[in-house]
């Protein structure tokens, strides 16, 4: 964390070097970032191959729906956030999608070997969420959501608008084309919770590594440029 002569903390990350997967046996691809600004302070250590999942949010359910990500998705995830939730929650759930968003490009490297393209359908009860993943070096997010659900409220400190918000910084910064489409839905707990759970179900499958593979899935030859 940078400190200013002051010692105020000011606006700077911490980063994990992220292992290569070269042509012998892969390491575990890791990446840990931290991010303080005037509005929030967070920090986030992923692991692509799995762990335990331990969540430090100021709101249960944006902390319900990372552990559905990291549950469903086969991801060690460890996320402290603190943030201006005085003025509402928009700041530090951006935030973390930002940070885990660069945890997870900084945790792909070139991406040799793995599969890229992906996608899964997530159930709850009435809603069906479809998710579909390109890690292709491109970060977009199209959300596709009845208006009225887009413009509901799945608890009183929580709009369904913060979904998108989340899913834009962690498309954008995670540089993948995210697609997704709530196919049916009537309780927004349930809507916002299949949209995480499908992501982390295309997202899981789009990072696995194919076996013997150790070449980048592209015809231009990389996914970060």
């Amino acid at each position: 964390m940078k400190r200013s002569k002051a010692g105020a903390r000011t606006a700077g990350t911490v980063r994990g070097r992220a292992p290569r997967v070269g042509d012998g046996a892969p390491t575990r691809r890791r990446a840990t970032l931290e991010r303080v600004t005037r509005e929030t302070r967070v920090r986030v250590a992923l692991d692509l191959d799995g762990g335990a999942a331990t969540i430090e949010v100021p709101n249960g359910f944006f902390g319900h729906l990372l552990d559905a990500l990291a549950r469903h998705g086969g991801l060690g995830l460890d996320v402290e956030a603190q943030g201006d939730t005085r003025v509402d929650l928009h700041h530090t759930i951006e935030d973390v999608g930002i940070v885990l968003g660069e945890c997870l490009r900084e945790a792909i490297d070139e991406g040799r070997g793995i599969v890229r393209f992906a996608s899964a359908h997530a159930p709850l009860d009435e809603a069906l969420v479809r998710a579909v993943v390109d890690v292709s070096g491109r970060g977009y997010l199209d959300l596709g959501m009845p208006g009225e659900m887009a413009r509901s409220w799945v608890t009183p400190e929580f709009p369904m608008t913060l979904v998108h918000d989340f899913l834009q910084a962690l498309a954008d910064r995670g540089r993948v084309t995210l697609h997704v489409d709530v196919l049916k839905g009537r309780n927004p707990h349930h809507v916002a919770e299949a949209c995480f759970k499908a992501v982390a179900l295309a997202l899981r499958q789009a990072v696995a590594l194919r076996a013997g593979a150790s070449d980048v899935p592209s015809t231009k030859g990389t996914i970060r440029a």
